[in-house]
């Protein structure tokens, strides 16, 4: 797989469910210009660690906010199915679902099991001009840490280097 650190971010649009799941939606990279956009892929809707990664994304939203990021949810599920998990036992969120139903957008992102048409728990955070900053690619099994995730994005933005166990508000390198 090539990398995409330091590289133009793959162009995409998907079909999309609102957090409240009343609207269906198009997404696309070019809706987060001048944004920093965490976008985070997901392997199914109905499963047992993805509700975990999304609901606790979605409770500190305000967070990502003050940092000027998005937050944008990627499966390889159908809209049809994000807005049944939304109006079901997910409950209401504060970000998009997105459905990479054709698995492009999984694929050109390098987190596609192909044989298993579902996405690993890729993370990307891309900045206002459109690269990619950051990725991290987690098994099936692992959560992802949304105080980890925070703490990257702050350091981006800090254009300096961050040592080990940097926190916002440290001195930087």
């Amino acid at each position: 797989m090539e990398r995409l650190v330091g590289k133009k971010a793959p162009i995409f649009e998907m079909k999309a469910v609102s957090g409240d799941g009343q609207e269906f939606i198009k997404v696309k990279l070019d809706d987060y210009k001048g944004k920093w956009l965490v976008m985070f892929f997901y392997p199914l809707d109905f499963t047992f660690v993805c509700p975990t990664e999304i609901t606790g994304y979605s409770k500190r939203v305000d967070e990502f906010k003050k940092l000027n990021a998005e937050l944008l949810a990627v499966s390889t599920d159908s809209e049809y199915s994000h807005q049944a998990w939304i109006k079901g036992n997910l409950g209401k969120i504060n970000f998009p679902l997105a459905s990479d139903f054709t698995k492009t957008v999984s694929r050109d992102f390098g987190v596609l099991v192909e044989e298993d048409g579902v996405a690993l728990r890729g993370l990307f955070i891309i900045d206002p001009e459109g690269n990619v900053r950051y990725s991290v690619i987690h098994d099936l099994n692992i959560g992802r840490s949304v105080d980890e995730t925070l703490r990257v994005l702050a350091a981006l933005q800090t254009g300096g280097l961050c040592p080990i166990d940097w926190h916002p508000g440290e001195e930087t390198l």
